[in-house]
């Protein structure tokens, strides 16, 4: 829609957790690390947590769309109480043919799925999004799933992304022999000021637009009103950049960025991350 009028070659701002934009921030560095560190090393369980919007997803895809063909990767996305048991999602998440109706026949499968992958030189990595929606039966099945191994090596590796509250599940104590497996573990912060003024601009650059299209006072304002959370940023600044064509203004100020809070406040959509901020204590 307004991509022509501003130079992008598509939407800088979009909410799909597209790899090709990643920004990394502090955490955000700190957790692809991670991550890449766990698929070179073998480690059995990784844990990867975050707020809501502080860009996860886009991490782990970001790392799946680095990673070699050694490895045979799995993703489950979406997860949720209506799940049931969790071997069949995982077989098929992972690539395993005909999936055995009998859970022991499957639980055999799956076995010999890996065994398989490992004498190709493939190693399995599981990665689960929105693992806090995980129950605690699903997570022992994970646990059980991790001892698969040839004496020497692990057969799977499980990477866990979630919100906090995953956290909050993995200290109860009948998890405790799930949580000592955890090789490798981060948490997610939003971004800073001066990492949300980057990430804008970054942004604006990989869409082959202008990185002073928004003024820094604008920038600044949308960090105010976000909490630096880059899903929220997006919103603000996708909406902001609707707002400009609409009125035909080539540059996007404080004063139009404020009216986007304004409206989104007066709508309700506002939000805990998005609090009413005052126009007087922007510097």
């Amino acid at each position: 829609m307004y991509e022509s009028f501003f130079g992008l070659r598509e939407k800088p701002f979009a909410l799909a957790p597209d790899p090709d934009f990643l920004f990394l921030g502090r955490h955000h560095r700190r957790a692809l690390t991670l991550l890449e560190y766990t698929l070179s090393s073998g480690s059995g369980f990784a844990l990867v947590t975050g707020r809501v919007g502080c860009g996860k997803t886009t991490v782990v895809r970001s790392v799946l769309a680095r990673a070699s063909q050694e490895f045979t990767i799995g993703l489950i996305a979406n997860t949720h109480g209506g799940f049931g048991r969790l071997l069949p999602w995982v077989a098929r998440a992972v690539g395993v043919k005909d999936i055995p109706r009998d859970e022991s026949e499957l639980h055999e499968a799956f076995v010999a799925f890996l065994m398989r992958e490992y004498a190709a030189g493939r190693r399995v990595v599981l990665i689960i999004d929105e693992a806090q929606n995980l129950g605690v039966a699903a997570l022992e099945e994970l646990r059980v799933l991790s001892n698969v191994n040839t004496g020497k090596d692990l057969l799977l590796q499980t990477i866990l992304i979630g919100q906090p509250e995953l956290r909050i599940t993995l200290a109860r104590p009948d998890l405790r022999q799930f949580a000592q497996r955890i090789a490798i573990e981060c948490h997610m912060e939003a971004l800073s000021r001066d990492e949300t003024s980057a990430y804008v601009r970054h942004r604006l650059v990989v869409a082959g637009g202008d990185a002073a299209l928004f003024a820094p006072e604008a920038i600044e304002h949308i960090h105010l009103c976000t909490g630096g959370v880059p899903r929220l940023i997006n919103q603000a600044c996708d909406t902001a950049l609707v707002y400009a064509f609409a009125d035909q203004v080539r540059s996007i100020g404080l004063d139009l960025v404020a009216q986007v809070f304004a409206d989104r406040r007066a709508g309700g959509l506002a939000g805990h991350a998005e609090p009413a901020v005052s126009l007087s204590t922007v510097s």
